[in-house]
């Protein structure tokens, strides 16, 4: 299974949703591996905390190989054994960003790269789930994580403008499928941030569900709980299992395994 987070607004939590997702899977004993393809790196500090400096140590030393043609570079894999890193979880590893993903992007487009992570990640066969974070804009890297994954999940956080970008978000997706990835699927929109108690976010989340949108049942509320994980590098079933945020995302985990096996 290849699940890529994506949307094209900032600030929507799909590094926190990616990395927790991730951390339930982990250890539920599954060997899961997280892609950050966000020049951010939000999901490689999440999970590594400051430990990662080496450019030749991320997924920009993939893409690099690319362009250079070197795809059987160091490590195997295509040049993807030397990045994954184990975190410090069972089962959880990482491939992390990089700030030369920048700069690298306007050769990758111009060359016709957009289907190198896909070919890479179909010879990597150690893994049973790869999430993959993606940056809040349609680019190179969005669009290769697209391509290369199987189900896409888009975070909405309960704001009157993520409405509307929906269906230009659905409409980028459905696009996608149909001329470069038929085997992709919307597994569903995420409702992030929810308060349940206020009336603008019931109201905006009934007007999706009436309009057919494929909204997930699982609610992920606000905690200061999340911050806290950030700042801890753990997520936060490693944090603290017992909280209520650590059971709506295995809740949300579970309710995405149901849809799997439908």
């Amino acid at each position: 299974m290849r699940r890529v987070v994506f949307n094209q607004k900032g600030g929507v939590g799909k590094s926190t949703i990616t990395c927790n997702l991730a951390a339930v899977n982990a250890t539920e004993g599954k060997k899961t591996l997280v892609i950050d393809l966000d020049v951010q790196g939000n999901s490689s500090h999440y999970l590594l905390g400051d430990k990662v400096a080496d450019p030749d140590a991320t997924i920009a030393y993939f893409f690099r190989e690319v362009l250079s043609l070197n795809l059987f570079g160091k490590g195997g894999n295509e040049g993807l054994g030397s990045v994954i890193h184990e975190t410090p979880f069972a089962n959880l590893y990482v491939i992390p960003s990089h700030p030369e993903l920048e700069p690298l992007q306007g050769r990758l487009e111009s060359r016709y790269k957009i289907y190198k992570l896909r070919e890479v990640l179909d010879t990597l066969g150690d893994f049973d789930s790869i999430y993959i974070d993606t940056p809040p804009v349609l680019n190179f890297y969005s669009r290769s994580a697209l391509i290369a994954a199987d189900r896409c999940l888009i975070p909405f956080d309960c704001d009157a403008f993520s409405r509307e970008a929906l269906y230009t978000l659905l409409a980028v997706i459905a696009e996608m499928k149909t001329d470069h990835n038929s085997g992709l699927e919307v597994e569903g929109i995420v409702v992030n941030q929810f308060q349940g108690r206020a009336n603008l976010p019931q109201q905006l989340v009934k007007e999706l569900e009436d309009a057919g949108l494929p909204v997930l049942q699982t609610r992920l509320s606000t905690s200061v709980k999340v911050r806290e994980s950030h700042s801890f590098s753990k997520p936060l079933v490693y944090l603290d299992s017992g909280h209520k945020m650590a059971d709506e995302y295995r809740a949300l985990h579970r309710e995405l395994q149901g849809i799997q096996h439908d």
